[in-house]
């Protein structure tokens, strides 16, 4: 059994991953939308929307996101959310986990 519980004083943090556990993909959190434009070249992320709205930018296409969404980052595809409500709160699965797997870009 895993337990874990977000962290309010944190913009992001992990629950649980193969790096503590013998859960096979990474599960985490943001209290907000994290802006930093990235990508990854193996890994999906699946951002699931608890609270809130934020907006995010894939590839240049901007996507306004709910409570209750589901958005998935494809491997290549550059990311970054711009704006995010007082209250935002998404979950994110990697899937598969690659470390090292995520690339900064400009």
């Amino acid at each position: 059994m895993i337990h874990s519980s977000i962290d309010k004083d944190s913009a992001k943090g992990w629950f649980a991953g193969p790096w503590n556990s013998e859960l096979p993909v990474p599960v985490g959190y943001a209290n907000e939308g994290i802006r930093e434009k990235h990508l990854h070249s193996e890994m999906y992320e699946i951002y699931l929307i608890a609270k809130g709205t934020s907006t995010i930018v894939i590839d240049g296409k901007e996507i306004d996101l709910k409570e209750g969404d589901m958005m998935v980052v494809e491997p290549g595809e550059a990311h970054i959310f711009t704006d995010s409500s007082d209250d935002y709160l998404h979950f994110v699965i990697h899937s598969p986990f690659v470390e090292n797997d995520k690339r900064i870009v400009g």
